[in-house]
């Protein structure tokens, strides 16, 4: 609950309303029979959960205000969109409505660039998934995406991961009585060489590499990262063989000092 005035675009948080489940169909029935006003009040008494969801993403450094603006957006088109039919709770459509919002935005804004061909395919891709959950109420596969545009499987599946947004290791995947789950804590490293004792030698060993000038770094990560010959790298960096190999030994030398 916000106890506090905060505004937000012009809205202040603190006397946003909040309506019950009742409150809804009754609005969204309204809505549906052409009822501007209802439509208003259904919107302005969802802003909360708009709240909510933007919170997920204060870690990414972008302005509130716009974020809570494009949320306000998948609200309406989740308003405008959800079929009062079926046996379905509005929070339920309009979440994923508003998140994809959201995620769209932040996709738009990337500094990561997508070529034209491949992003327009993953928004058409979007477009068939949004009418699909919103006509049938169900998650499509990747399949059946492909089959509506007439499109190969594998070029949806591409260009659907190519715009997909990362998500932080610190984003909340549970949260019960105020403890949270968060992504790295569901995630586990599957290598042989995971002991704590590895994890503790490669941060170690970092670190230590950052004490190097930047030949001698550059010249061990041609070598042990890159598997080059000493040789190789002489004719890169333009200097002797056996000035890389003093280079190299002096550099592992005061490695094994640092560490």
């Amino acid at each position: 609950m916000y106890h506090h005035k905060v505004e937000i675009c012009g809205v202040n948080t603190s006397e946003l309303t909040v309506l019950s489940d009742a409150e809804k169909r009754e609005l969204l029935l309204k809505t549906k029979q052409g009822d501007r006003e209802a439509r208003s009040r259904l919107i302005c008494g969802n802003l909360r959960l708009v709240l909510s969801i933007i919170q997920r993403f204060t870690g990414r450094r972008e302005n509130l205000d716009d974020l809570f603006q494009v949320g306000c957006i998948g609200l309406v088109k989740a308003v405008d969109n959800f079929n009062v039919e079926l046996d379905v709770k509005f929070s339920t459509y309009a979440v994923p409505m508003i998140i994809g919002e959201i995620r769209r935005y932040l996709r738009d804004n990337s500094t990561i660039r997508i070529s034209r061909s491949v992003r327009d395919l993953a928004y058409r891709a979007l477009q068939v998934r949004e009418e699909w959950i919103r006509d049938k109420q169900t998650e499509p596969d990747v399949s059946q995406i492909a089959e509506a545009l007439g499109e190969k499987r594998e070029a949806v599946l591409r260009a659907m991961e190519a715009i997909v947004e990362p998500i932080s290791l610190y984003e909340p995947v549970f949260t019960e009585n105020g403890d949270s789950v968060y992504v790295m804590d569901q995630l586990r490293d599957s290598s042989s060489d995971s002991s704590d004792e590895a994890w503790l030698e490669n941060i170690l060993l970092r670190d230590a590499m950052q004490t190097l000038n930047d030949r001698e770094r550059n010249i061990l990560v041609k070598r042990f990262y890159h598997n080059k010959t000493q040789m190789e790298i002489a004719d890169e960096i333009g200097i002797s063989q056996a000035q890389v190999s003093r280079l190299e030994k002096g550099a592992l030398e005061h490695l094994r000092s640092h560490m």
